[in-house]
């Protein structure tokens, strides 16, 4: 195996692969934060990976925006004491990057509680996490797509033997990992997946499906939704759907939204200008116009990530959170998801045009319109696509369905179940956006956002049973990524750090049921938890 970089911009893209085997010990699907930890944690072990990245490039959302992380974020609690093992490396590294090393390590030792040591740029993160896996003999394929076909898997009873690329290659493995968001591995190998949100009696839960009430980011000022104002018969206006909100704690395929974690600055020697998009529609933000009318206080950018940039999330009731656009993208073909990505790119980059610009913002918010011109894409970022991350945040598709199913049970108080099995700890309360926009009462109104105060919740043991499939299903699968949860209990598990925890303890079990010549499902958890303990990760909390 041949591995050539091209340095570019600040920017470290893998240019050629040469592969010098179709074969590998382990196979991961997906270069998500899971991912390639899953892949440095299998050679570390002493077997050979194949890591196999759908795009362009590693890092998933971690190098694609997202770039302050949920570590230390919270005034409520303290949840880097989870982070252990590859995921705390990663970090270390990052640190090493900004000088920042000796006060990190400082914080580590006496638990000091400091947000601003663990945010990055997405190009730093994604020269770490290259120079990282050059230090191991890990085959990488980027832009290597599963064929959409029923030959993608091949199996031999229960066992994964190989998989076919869209390029016609075959890639056979011992242990197979899906690390992707999308959970496309696990389907192509008929393993059980949901999309949406389960009945709150599925599974007896409280927090699931339907929301009767939101009150978490909802709007703060009443806007009508109509295109006349007043009138249902004229229709609704864009970023609002049809339909009545449904039965309170009903199931319903919707999910919650997507958007682009944008990577700002306003320096002026760094600054791409926003500009209109071609298919701009300034009707798209007539919600938008309406809201400042009615005393609406929109997002602004601000720094949050080294030198001067923005990670701009959306967490407001009205921003780029993009609520309803999604639906189609979790279980669609790559067509879909590639007509699902440009619409948001399209939308997001005509709003930000539109703040910057329009004539209706500068007399209804003359100083918000100010902030917004003063920023821009920064310049050496995403180079190769225009200053836009090349994927948006997908907070959450498939996930898979095992016998074993983490619910709000395992994390709301007062009496949680127990987890005789942890691989890691979520540290994150049970939290997902809105899933769409719709009319109550005659006014615009998002429905579905959870985030559980302080007190209501623990932070959750990650159940091993939780990363594997039925037996019946598949025997040599894992993924760190789309555990089996309910809806609610993956937003407590959903962060980039705890996916590199889980891509580490995923890792660590397939090189244990290969040494073992066992199923993923027999491996012995004494041995596992030993050797995950010894590789530094956490599987129980400090007092």
């Amino acid at each position: 195996m041949k591995l050539r970089y091209l340095f570019a911009a600040g920017l470290c893209l893998l240019s050629v692969i040469t592969l010098a085997q179709s074969s590998y010990d382990v196979v991961v699907y997906g270069g998500s934060p899971g991912g390639f930890t899953a892949a440095i944690q299998a050679a570390k072990m002493g077997k050979t990976v194949a890591l196999i990245e759908p795009s362009a490039h590693i890092g998933g959302i971690l190098v694609n925006g997202l770039g302050v992380t949920d570590i230390d974020s919270q005034p409520a609690f303290q949840n880097s004491v989870a982070v252990g093992g590859l995921a705390l490396e990663f970090y270390r590294r990052i640190a090493s990057v900004y000088g920042r090393r000796e006060a990190f390590e400082v914080a580590l030792q006496r638990r000091i509680k400091n947000h601003d040591l663990w945010p990055h740029e997405p190009h730093v993160g994604e020269k770490v996490i290259l120079d990282w896996l050059a230090a191991y003999k890990i085959a990488l394929l980027i832009n290597s797509r599963l064929v959409e076909s029923p030959q993608a898997v091949t199996k031999k009873g229960t066992r994964i033997t190989r998989i076919k690329l869209e390029d016609g290659k075959t890639i056979s493995g011992k242990m197979f990992i899906d690390a992707t968001y999308e959970g496309d591995l696990l389907a192509a190998a008929g393993v059980a997946t949901v999309i949406g949100r389960e009945a709150n009696a599925q599974y007896g839960e409280t927090l699931n499906g339907i929301r009767g009430v939101t009150t978490h980011a909802q709007f703060q000022v009443k806007v009508d939704p109509y295109v006349i104002p007043g009138d249902p018969e004229s229709g609704l206006i864009p970023a609002i759907q049809k339909g009545e909100i449904g039965t309170p704690g009903a199931a319903d395929k919707h999910l919650q939204a997507y958007c682009f974690r944008a990577c700002l600055s306003r320096d002026p020697d760094n600054r791409i200008p926003f500009k209109q998009p071609a298919d701009y529609d300034r009707k798209n933000y007539e919600i938008y116009v309406r809201y400042l009318k009615a005393g609406g206080h929109l997002l602004r950018p601000w720094a949050s990530v080294p030198n001067g940039k923005s990670d701009l999330g959306a967490w407001h009731d009205l921003s780029h959170n993009l609520y309803g656009m999604n639906v189609d993208y979790p279980g669609g073909n790559y067509a879909t998801r590639k007509r699902v990505y440009n619409e948001h790119r399209s939308f997001t980059e005509g709003l930000f045009y539109f703040l910057a610009n329009d004539t209706a913002v500068a007399k209804l918010a003359p100083e918000l319109q100010q902030e917004w011109a003063a920023w821009g894409l920064a310049k050496d970022e995403f180079t190769d696509n225009e200053g836009w991350p090349h994927m948006f945040y997908i907070r959450d598709a498939r996930r898979m369905v095992s016998d074993y199913v983490i619910t709000e049970h395992h994390i709301l108080k007062p009496n949680p179940t127990p987890v005789e099995d942890p691989v890691g700890v979520a540290f994150w309360p049970p939290d997902v956006h809105s899933v769409r926009r719709i009319v109550k009462d005659g006014y615009a109104y998002n429905e579905g956002f959870i985030f559980e105060p302080a007190g209501s919740w623990r932070p959750l043991p990650v159940s091993y049973r939780a990363l594997v499939p039925r037996k019946t299903e598949c025997t040599n699968l894992l993924t760190p990524t789309c555990p089996s949860s309910s809806h609610i209990a993956y937003g407590a598990i959903r962060l980039e750090w705890t996916f590199m925890v889980l891509g580490q303890s995923t890792a660590t079990a397939a090189v244990l049921a290969i040494d073992g010549k066992k199923d993923v499902q027999q491996v012995d958890y004494s041995i596992l938890s030993k050797r995950l303990l010894k590789d530094a990760q956490v599987l129980a909390l400090p007092e």
